[in-house]
């Protein structure tokens, strides 16, 4: 184990690594949640993202003598689906999700939805030049539509580097706290310790065997959001690699913190809950950060999440050159570096 000087080598690291992804492959549950549930993603996103014209506005019409009326004049507009119900039937349907707006038998008609839901908005006027337009009136003008296709564009494009960062953080976490937690209670690492090998290549040993399946893992999503769904990559591809590897360095730095103290799986799941929940929500995986208050900004941009999507878009949408994510890297490499020394700074080994 050392060298001709006495010294500890390398060469342990390399042994440790490819020691701990045997151990990965004779589990049959992380395995399936490497390779299997990304696979099993891409396809549920192959159907939910398919392209298919948006669905009509589902619109709720008071039962009333005027209510034949006014479901024909929604239907002619092509992009409504009205439905005449009781007007307490149509409230619970409305309440529960299941309509965007009710139109009451008033005249001139009351429309009741929930302003916070986009959808309603449009509901409205889609439903109000409808109902006008069946009442007589006349467009002054019809203006012409020029649709926008274009990859890069859609909410696909906006999701899938969201997905890679998710999907970056979530097994950098949960395998490699997990696995520690589990051999410290096992009182494994106690024996570890024992051996003529430099702490801190026990804990990078970790990270790198992580990294060689959140490669595999990653090219397969990337793959299939690029060749199946259309997601654009229009920087450069080295980058792309590079950026992905300081974010799964940062998660898997931030793992090992993670499970630098505790002694039960229990307990480090709780732990990786409450960092990784602030990160589900506000670091842009599913919307875009920007819903959020400017005073809380800063925050979110100091998220490991919230840099490596930005970084990702900025590379797969707009095709920005490295240099330009200077503080997106800048983040990453910080987690990355700051999460792995402390880690081995404060780690429980018994």
């Amino acid at each position: 184990m050392t060298d001709s000087t006495g010294r500890i080598g390398l060469r342990p690291l390399w042994v440790l690594t490819r020691t701990r992804v045997r151990e990965f492959l004779r589990e049959p549950e992380a395995v399936f949640w490497v390779f299997m549930f990304p696979a099993l993603l891409a396809v549920a996103l192959s159907f939910a993202f398919r392209n298919q014209p948006p669905a009509p506005v589902r619109v709720g019409v008071e039962q009333a003598e005027n209510a034949a009326v006014r479901a024909e004049a929604l239907a002619a507009a092509g992009h409504v689906d009205p439905r005449v119900l009781p007007r307490a039937e149509a409230e619970q349907k409305l309440r529960t999700g299941k309509l965007v707006l009710v139109v009451l038998a008033t005249d001139p008609p009351t429309y009741v939805f929930d302003p916070t839901r986009p959808e309603s908005r449009l509901a409205q006027l889609e439903v109000e030049a409808a109902l006008e337009r069946g009442a007589g009136r006349s467009d002054v003008f019809v203006a012409r539509v020029q649709e926008i296709r274009e990859p890069g564009s859609r909410y696909i494009d906006f999701l899938l580097p969201g997905l890679l960062g998710m999907n970056l953080m979530s097994t950098g976490l949960w395998s490699i706290g997990f696995a520690l937690v589990q051999q410290r209670s096992g009182r494994l690492l106690k024996r570890l310790i024992a051996a003529p090998v430099a702490r801190w290549q026990l804990l990078a040993a970790h990270v790198l065997a992580r990294l060689v399946f959140l490669t595999l893992e990653v090219t397969a999503l990337l793959a299939f959001g690029v060749w199946v769904m259309g997601v654009p990559v229009r920087g450069s591809v080295a980058s792309l690699a590079l950026v992905l590897l300081l974010g799964g360095l940062a998660f898997a730095g931030l793992g090992l913190l993670i499970a630098a103290r505790p002694r039960t799986v229990e307990g480090v799941n709780g732990v990786m809950n409450l960092v990784a929940m602030p990160m589900w929500i506000a670091s842009g995986i599913f919307f875009s950060r920007e819903r959020f208050p400017d005073a809380v900004q800063p925050l979110l941009r100091a998220l490991p999440l919230t840099a490596l999507n930005d970084a990702l878009r900025g590379l797969m949408l707009e095709g920005v050159r490295l240099s330009a994510l200077g503080t997106e890297l800048a983040v990453l490499g910080a987690w990355a570096l700051a999460s792995f020394v402390v880690a081995v700074v404060f780690f429980r080994w018994d």
